[in-house]
């Protein structure tokens, strides 16, 4: 299964007419997972075409508007379109009360479970797991308490060679598991048949790093060393940088040092300051110090 990335928003503080705060959509391994969820997110989400249904879980990387204020119409349409299914919501802690506050008030009834998981550790943890995919937290330096979230696939299974399979009897279907979990074959006269002819190479996971509203942060490092694709904050340009750390941001130029750093295999900037009307003088500063540095494009779908 391949792995997408759809942007839904990217832009700082307030929405404008051509753009939108910061939401993205990851389908890794048919999960769909919401990242952070700014005013319009849902709009956004009917413009991707994509399914409400599937999205099962939601991380919000901390309680500013532009990153939340979209999820309290989000889950009351849910509701609308008939969900049954339980909503896994992971923020700073203090989401469920501002939810549970909203929904009270304006008497929004929900015919399903939502469940919570509150963060508040200062040190990556890993908050979510199944056969498939892992999702950790990256603590980031902005304002208020904010996490980034790293997204890794697990080590995937080797495919079955078929056609080397197919010129032994005695390897059954039943066997497949065995084999593409990576073990060797033994024929009923003791030869053993190496894992490395049964198999090919399966195609590499990849990992997706978050890091949402931060000032300029090394110890993120560590954290995202090798990912595949690495979104990074850079509200401003480093002219500004000043006011990126008043701010709790960071700037164009140390989000790409972050990704040289890392050794990160691709960069995408994002959440940028509405000062600047021309958005590639961000890439062109960014490249500088790691060339595969790319702008987002609202909507568009990805491949990671």
């Amino acid at each position: 299964m391949s792995t997408y990335l759809t942007i839904l928003g990217f832009n700082s503080a307030i929405p404008t007419i051509n753009t939108s705060p910061t939401a993205q959509l990851l389908e890794m391994e048919e999960r769909h997972f919401l990242i952070d969820c700014g005013e319009g997110t849902q709009v956004q989400l009917r413009k991707a075409k994509a399914r409400f249904s599937k999205i099962n879980h939601i991380f919000i990387s901390h309680l500013h508007g532009d990153h939340c204020f979209g999820l309290p119409g989000l889950i009351a349409s849910f509701r609308l379109l008939g969900r049954e299914t339980p909503l896994h919501v992971y923020g700073p802690k203090g989401i469920k009360k501002m939810l549970e506050t909203i929904f009270t008030i304006t008497e929004t009834h929900r015919g399903f479970e939502v469940i919570y998981h509150e963060l508040d550790k200062d040190y990556s943890e890993k908050i979510y797991e199944d056969n498939r995919v892992e999702v950790f937290t990256i603590p980031l330096d902005h304002r208020i308490y904010c996490n980034g979230y790293l997204f890794k696939e697990k080590p995937k299974d080797r495919h079955i060679n078929m056609k080397e399979i197919a010129k032994y009897n005695e390897i059954e279907v039943c066997d497949y598991h065995n084999i593409k979990a990576g073990k060797d074959f033994v024929l009923s006269d003791g030869y053993v048949l190496k894992n490395e002819i049964l198999t090919v190479d399966p195609m590499p996971s990849v990992s997706y790093a978050f890091c949402s509203d931060t000032r300029y942060l090394e110890s993120v490092i560590p954290i995202i060393k090798n990912v595949t694709v690495l979104y990074h904050e850079s509200t401003f340009l480093h002219d500004l940088k000043e006011m990126a750390d008043y701010t709790g941001h960071a700037t164009a130029l140390e989000a790409a040092t972050i990704a040289q750093k890392a050794e990160v295999g691709k960069l995408i900037l994002g959440h940028f300051s509405n000062r600047y009307g021309d958005l590639t003088v961000f890439t062109d500063e960014a490249r500088t110090v790691f060339p595969n540095t790319f702008l987002p494009k609202a909507l568009e779908s990805v491949k990671i």
